[in-house]
C-alpha cells in the first residue's frame, strides 16, 4: 500500500489547520500552501472532502478560511485520510471481490493475510489523533 500526495499532502494541511486555528480563527489556505510549501490549487482540491466528510468548514469573506469542524482530539488520521483516500483497505480482495482473477475469495488462503494487515492499518490510523500529531508539531518548532 502507497499513500498518494492528497493523503500525505492532506494530513499535513490538516495538521497546519489545527495548529494555527486559535480559538476558532480561520486559516487561509493560501497561508498553509506557504507555510507547508504545497500548491494552493491543489490544497483546494483537497478541502473539499474534508468539507464533505465534516472534517472542516469554510468561512467566506476577507477574513475567511478554514477551520476544524470539531475538536482535533474527535478527528484521527484514519478519518482524514478515508475522506481523501478511500478505504484504507491493503487489496481489495479481503472485501470479497474476485479482483486477484480468483474464482472464489471464500477459497483464498492469502485472504486472512489482507484482512489482518489492514485491519491493522486502519487501527494504527484511528489511533491518532489530530491533536496529537497538532502537539508533536508544535514541540518541534
Amino acid at each position: 500500500m502507497k499513500m498518494s500526495t492528497k493523503g500525505r499532502y492532506g494530513l499535513r494541511a490538516m495538521v497546519d489547520i489545527a495548529v494555527n486555528c486559535g480559538k476558532g480563527e480561520c486559516v487561509s489556505l493560501k497561508s498553509v500552501a506557504n507555510r507547508q510549501n504545497l500548491s494552493e490549487s491543489y490544497l483546494e482540491q483537497l478541502i473539499s472532502p474534508l468539507k464533505k466528510a465534516g472534517i472542516v468548514k469554510s468561512t467566506r469573506g476577507a477574513q475567511g478560511g478554514y477551520v476544524l469542524a470539531k475538536s482535533a482530539a474527535d478527528i484521527t488520521v484514519g478519518e482524514i485520510l478515508r475522506a481523501l483516500e478511500g478505504p484504507l483497505d491493503i487489496v481489495e480482495c479481503d472485501k470479497g471481490t474476485a479482483s486477484c482473477g480468483s474464482a472464489s475469495c471464500k477459497n483464498c488462503v492469502t485472504k486472512n493475510v489482507w484482512e489482518k494487515l489492514s485491519e491493522s492499518v486502519n487501527e494504527t490510523a484511528d489511533s491518532i489523533t489530530l491533536e496529537m500529531l497538532a502537539r508533536q508539531s508544535m514541540s518541534q518548532d
